[in-house]
């Protein structure tokens, strides 16, 4: 356990490349199976589209809490292992599991009960409602797997192993994309069971990732000890565990804000064009995915050589994070700009479906030309324990600028100036990441090389 994790001793491009890219195919395959769901469940039609475009905000809320305490975790255990201190790393361990459990409890009872609420808030369609519905119970009710996959992922993570992180999402990603079309259109003797269907396979790929995560982090993860035996929760590690987590799960729950009101903006043209905006937030995440593989392996980098007090370490780091996230955000770029029709087309758009979705998918990827850089920067200022500014950032771009533009740009009464709130949003996040990322650099990294 006295031996330099590789963390603090690989080379670091070497290092961020062998820790991110397996995180980035496994982040390509949930954005895969996350394609194939609602590509599936078009071909029911489009108001099926458009419950599970509405679902999303209530979804994202899950996963807000889920990778939140995650991000938490992560940053805790990697820089408990940078400054050896192994204990805490085990309790931990024990207190995200306690967490785990406390956050499903909490969205089994809200999707029980509230799954129907939510969606009469947004829409009144009947056909719409009822799917939704039905999605929205069985993603909740069953999210046991999702809350313990994430969590046991980052125990791999927080110690470097992100390959069998990889293989976890592979499986779940796998199991979903299979059983999708036997569940929706009733393959193989199974019934039939539409939109209700598509989320059965969902939660059906989370718990089975959930159990092999479980297996990975018992059989191949010796630096974290984990143990239920005379369990007490311990309030000073579950605080440490939220100052980092807490602004990531804000952040999240922004975006499910966010989508919300857009959604009850875009409802006011057509239905057509809320699904056309549930449909790019599908495609998009080909892209924003891979960002968050490559942040999955740069936050323990970082995270750990901040605890080892290593700055050039984190500065290389971040340096090739922003370079490889640009890269990538560019390639994306390119794609939609020019085959925004064939994107549409895997989810049997319409004429109208694609007279609204051409413009919109080629106006708002312009923003991916700052997003890059603003993603590394907002999980950088987590990793180095300043999630507030993640927050501040965050909050700035899609409550202050992007909603506010969106509802004026709305009242031009064409549904086309709608979709400019997100590039005008972007240049804002860009402008306040920098100053952030400066104030940070002076307060944690300077004073370091200062020491050295």
């Amino acid at each position: 356990m006295e031996q330099e994790n590789k963390m603090g001793t690989q080379p670091v491009n070497r290092l961020l490349v062998s820790m991110s890219v397996p995180m980035m195919i496994s982040m390509l395959v949930q954005a895969l199976y996350n394609v194939v769901d609602s590509m599936f469940v078009s071909r029911i039609n489009e108001n099926a589209l458009t419950a599970v475009s509405l679902a999303f905000p209530a979804q994202n809320l899950m996963i807000a809490v889920a990778v939140g305490t995650g991000v938490g975790i992560n940053a805790l255990m990697s820089k408990s292992l940078g400054e050896k201190n192994f204990d805490r790393v085990n309790k931990s361990a024990s207190n995200a599991v306690f967490l785990a459990a406390c956050s499903y409890l909490v969205f089994a009872l809200l999707g029980l009960f509230f799954s129907r609420f939510f969606f009469l808030s947004q829409i009144q369609v009947e056909e719409i409602v009822d799917y939704g519905t039905d999605y929205l119970q069985i993603c909740t009710i069953f999210s046991f797997g999702m809350f313990g996959q994430i969590t046991f992922e980052k125990f791999l993570q927080s110690t470097g192993k992100t390959f069998y992180s990889m293989l976890t999402q592979g499986l779940g990603a796998i199991i979903n994309i299979i059983f999708d079309p036997i569940f929706i259109f009733g393959y193989f003797g199974f019934p039939k069971m539409g939109v209700a269907g598509a989320a059965v396979a969902t939660v059906m790929g989370q718990i089975l990732a959930f159990l092999l995560a479980v297996f990975f982090c018992l059989t191949r993860n010796p630096e974290v000890h984990l143990s239920l035996r005379g369990f007490r929760p311990s309030g000073r590690i579950i605080r440490s565990i939220y100052a980092i987590g807490m602004p990531s799960i804000i952040m999240t729950a922004i975006s499910s804000v966010m989508t919300f009101g857009m959604n009850k903006i875009l409802v006011t043209f057509s239905s057509t064009a809320t699904a056309v905006f549930g449909v790019y937030f599908k495609l998009q995440s080909f892209v924003f995915m891979p960002i968050f593989g490559l942040n999955n392996g740069m936050v323990p980098i970082v995270a750990y050589n901040y605890g080892a007090k290593k700055p050039d370490r984190i500065v290389a780091t971040a340096k090739l994070s922003i370079f490889y996230a640009v890269c990538i955000m560019l390639i994306g770029l390119a794609v939609f700009q020019f085959l925004p029709d064939k994107l549409l087309l895997i989810f049997d758009a319409s004429e109208n479906m694609l007279s609204i979705g051409i413009p919109a998918l080629r106006i708002i990827s312009i923003n991916f030309i700052f997003a890059g850089y603003g993603v590394v920067c907002s999980s950088l200022f987590q990793a180095l324990g300043h999630g507030v500014l993640s927050l501040w950032v965050s909050l700035l771009r899609q409550l202050v600028f992007l909603l506010p533009a969106a509802f004026l740009l709305s009242l031009l009464g064409e549904v086309g100036y709608v979709w400019l709130a997100f590039p005008i949003s972007e240049v804002a996040s860009v402008i306040f990441s920098s100053i952030f990322l400066r104030h940070v650099y002076r307060k944690e990294i300077l004073p370091m090389r200062q020491a050295l």
